[in-house]
């Protein structure tokens, strides 16, 4: 009987708080602060234990620097860009690309913490896609530019349904569309975990920082940027090419340009997700 209520309440329990990143299978992984320590001198940023930071900072990581691979199984061809792979799955179709990755991320998080009506994003048409819509079974009816929401679907609140409702978004959302979502930090020094250097076009590009570190002699703060790109493929930690002793860090004080190693950005390309 003991026995019984534990596995009652175990489930109960877990409907109604999902495990943080519940596309895991086990949790043998590392974690970004883990794997990853500070430069010297530096302190890593402390987050709140239920904020979108915290949840960035914790990301499982594969163990050593295994090699990037595509959607479609194939090795990226250039293995230069990463010095950690994130544990987390790409899926099987080419739609899991910078822009995805990034709101891949923010959506899960969000599910993470059952925030499901802070779950929507806009196709680039600007048109807006609801969680709450697709979990009551909604879906949109797309013929050029016009989207229309009609429920020709049951009604599903599992993960399952969720990564559904993601693989809508990576197919008709992208870099033009969120960088329209996201407000500007106008001051390279209020950067924050979580944060998006992205440029909106076709193609464009976006990276998400994950983890900060700051020098409390100095006030000099550093960040570690993530990225999925063209095709579809593993997320993963960028180096920084122009800094090998900071590497993988990247300083808040670049001067013009801020390189990463397959893609150019300025300081202007800083936005922010908002809590709404």
């Amino acid at each position: 009987m003991k026995k019984l209520i534990f596995l009652i309440l175990f489930i109960f329990t877990h409907s109604l708080f999902p495990q943080a990143y519940p596309w895991q299978h086990e949790n043998s992984s590392e974690a970004i602060s883990e794997r990853i320590a500070p430069p010297e001198n530096f302190q890593r940023v402390a987050a709140a234990d239920s904020s979108f930071a915290y949840w960035l900072q914790h990301l499982p990581v594969k163990a050593g620097n295994p090699t990037v691979m595509l959607f479609d199984g194939r090795r990226k061809p250039n293995q230069t860009a990463q010095v950690a792979v994130i544990d987390i799955d790409t899926g099987s179709r080419d739609l899991q690309q910078c822009a995805d990755a990034v709101i891949r991320l923010r959506a899960e998080y969000l599910y993470s913490r059952q925030q499901l009506a802070k779950i929507h994003f806009n196709f680039t048409s600007g048109d807006r896609a609801d969680y709450l819509q697709w979990q009551k079974g909604y879906r949109p009816v797309i013929r050029g530019n016009d989207v229309r929401w009609q429920k020709s679907a049951a009604p599903a609140e599992n993960y399952r349904s969720f990564k559904r409702y993601l693989n809508i978004i990576f197919s008709y959302a992208g870099t033009a569309s969120l960088t329209r979502e996201l407000v500007p930090v106008n001051d390279i020094n209020q950067i924050q975990i979580g944060d998006v250097f992205i440029q909106g076009g076709f193609p464009g590009h976006a990276v998400i920082v994950v983890d900060m570190a700051e020098n409390s002699r100095t006030g000099e703060k550093c960040f570690l940027m993530a990225q999925s790109y063209m095709p579809a493929q593993d997320m993963h930690i960028l180096r920084n090419p122009n800094d090998p002793a900071l590497s993988p860090w990247y300083s808040t004080n670049f001067q013009g340009s801020l390189e990463t190693p397959e893609w150019t950005f300025k300081k202007g390309d800083l936005k922010r997700f908002t809590d709404r």
